[in-house]
């Protein structure tokens, strides 16, 4: 079946999440002082993605809601009982800070002015529609993708076949006309494949390991892939 459409994750597969995360930390923590229990900055970088991946857990098995997760984070990292106001105040003053250091990675839209004529675009997330909405359109790319869904909506998470299978209902297409594009080999890759799509693994870090996926180490490569081209050692074909 031909692929017609590309469905995109957005962080870390298009949008440089973990420096973004990292820079505005970094930014915070100088401006608010460490938290009572922290030695340095690093310290407090590393414990701040283990409870963001944790608290996001939780959000994609349906534990908690949207703001619950960002007010959980806050306190954990904090150590604090602080109230659901006094939670919303530090993280909005932590996201001013990550915002200001969003951007796309280089590949991402020679990649994409590459793939637009031949090709359906759209995304999905492991996230909240606003949040991405408002992400898309920061970077100038939100036009570039016909359809936007996110798991807060849809009350259903990567790689659960029915978050796969809501985006390609929004396209219109049946899941084997369909590519999904994005950083994590369970989550998105694996995911994908096990509702019935077609799947790259964006592996950005060179991690390699995963032999039943296939892997890109960067976007520039996608184009080729996707035209059947074997010299990145890739079958002509996603079936």
């Amino acid at each position: 079946m031909q692929i017609r459409a590309i469905l995109w994750d957005i962080d870390d597969t298009i949008f440089d999440y973990t420096s973004a995360d990292r820079i505005g930390m970094r930014q915070h923590l100088e401006a608010e002082g460490l938290p009572d229990g922290y030695e340095s900055v690093e310290q407090a970088l590393v414990r701040w993605r283990e409870i963001t991946d944790q608290c996001w857990a939780r959000f994609s098995a349906g534990e908690t809601d949207w703001q619950g997760q960002r007010r959980d984070r806050v306190r954990s990292f904090t150590g604090r009982a602080l109230s659901d106001e006094a939670a919303d105040a530090w993280f909005a003053r932590h996201l001013a800070r990550y915002e200001a250091a969003w951007e796309l990675f280089p590949d991402f839209l020679p990649a994409l002015d590459q793939l637009t004529a031949d090709y359906r675009h759209g995304v999905l997330s492991n996230s909240a529609a606003h949040n991405q909405e408002h992400k898309l359109r920061t970077l100038g790319v939100r036009d570039r993708f016909e359809v936007l869904v996110c798991a807060a909506e849809l009350g259903v998470a990567k790689p659960a076949p029915g978050a796969f299978h809501a985006a390609c209902d929004a396209l219109g297409l049946v899941p084997g006309e369909v590519l999904y594009v994005g950083d994590q080999p369970d989550i998105d890759a694996a995911g994908a494949l096990a509702a019935g799509l077609s799947a790259v693994w964006l592996d950005r870090q060179d991690r390699g390991g995963r032999p039943e996926l296939v892997r890109i180490t960067g976007l520039g490569r996608l184009p080729g892939l996707l035209r059947g081209d074997t010299r990145f050692g890739a079958p002509s074909t996603f079936r």
